[in-house]
Order: C-alpha cells, then structure tokens, then sequence
C-alpha cells in the first residue's frame, strides 16, 4: 500500500468539515453584536461583517478598501477606519476557538 504525499494528507485533513477555517469559533461580545453570538466557522464570520459593512453602506465613497466603523465596528476594531486588509487583524482578537 503506497503512502500518500505529506501535502496531500494535509490538505485532506484540512477540508475535513470542523476543522481549520471550518472550525466553529466563539464570538466576543463585541463582534457577537455584529454576527450573533452562536459558534460559527470563521469564513461565516467573515462573511457576516461583510454583510454588515455593506447592509450599513460603511465602505469608503472614494476608496472602497476602506472601512469606516460605526458604533459597533470601533469596538471590534478598536478605531474610526481601518482597511479590508487589516480587518481580518482585529477580527481574529474577537475569536475564542
């Protein structure tokens, strides 16, 4: 019986459903108020901000790649604005796994 490939058994064990970026992690609070506070997979979480970014039209006009935080958002991401790069930053300190 031939073994797989290191990467191969990896990315199998990564797809799996529960675990990696498919395992459910606890919202703070703070975020909690912006997604729910049920254990949800990160992407779900991703996407759930987004959702809200959008639903409350916090997009910079002039630069898109900027997100102006209203209430909610300045307690998940601890300031007025902050990129679509660096939201994942302060998103990940809101995530128990």
């Amino acid at each position: 019986m031939a073994k797989k490939p290191a990467g191969e058994k990896a990315a199998a064990t990564q797809t799996k459903e529960g675990t990696g970026i498919h395992a459910p992690v606890q919202p703070s609070p703070e975020l909690g108020a912006i997604v729910g506070n049920d254990k949800l997979p990160r992407s779900q979480v991703i996407s759930k901000v987004w959702e809200y970014i959008k639903a409350n039209n916090l997009q910079n006009p002039e630069n898109k790649r900027e997100i102006l935080a209203d209430d909610k958002l300045q307690k998940v991401f601890g300031r007025d604005k902050c990129t679509m790069f660096e939201m994942n930053k302060y998103i990940s300190q809101h995530l128990k796994a």
